[in-house]
């Protein structure tokens, strides 16, 4: 039984795409440098234009009108259990796509400065701090080592679960106002 190789040709191997690393926006709020995985981000925009929603939590700001769609705009602070975030020069609103049960949805985040566009290897990023954290445990996605410092990757997922910012709210129409959409 006589098996024939095939002869191997120089530059024929397969070629091998260089692999990219995640690519992490970094932002302030207050003196704490946090990141989000870029593949969240639809954009970033100039803070203003914010249409103000009687009766709603404090944590939602308001909506904006982002291309004839009714976007609602979160204060990160807030939802940190901080002070509500001070409008300032550098103050942007970062457009999110988050997932739910019925699709993607836009929300935007007010956030006091944008920093820049990291890339962090998975080894960067240490699991979240089990105690001593400024931040839920859920929140955290890890900590991004970067020259000397972390930097928090934020859990997305969980910061702007809507099922949960309603239940805060003690309202069932922010559920209501996004299963509509």
């Amino acid at each position: 039984m006589s098996q024939s190789l095939m002869p191997l040709r120089r530059g024929s191997a397969p070629q091998v795409e260089p692999i990219e690393q995640p690519q992490y926006l970094t932002f302030r709020l207050g003196a704490e440098v946090y990141a989000l995985e870029i593949l969240h981000i639809k954009e970033i925009i100039e803070y203003g234009g914010l249409t103000e929603v009687p009766l709603m939590p404090r944590f939602l700001r308001g909506v904006i009108n982002l291309r004839g769609a009714v976007v609602p705009v979160i204060d990160l602070a807030v939802r940190f259990g901080r002070p509500a975030t001070e409008i300032g020069r550098r103050s942007c609103i970062v457009i999110v796509e988050v997932e739910y049960a019925d699709g993607w949805h836009d929300l935007g985040v007010i956030v006091d400065a944008v920093d820049e566009v990291l890339e962090l290897r998975p080894d960067d990023i240490e699991p979240a701090p089990a105690f001593g954290a400024q931040l839920r445990a859920e929140f955290i996605r890890g900590m991004g080592k970067l020259d000397g410092r972390f930097v928090i990757v934020l859990a997305l997922e969980h910061v702007l679960s809507i099922s949960e910012m309603a239940e805060l709210a003690g309202v069932d129409s922010l559920l209501d106002a996004e299963t509509e959409r």
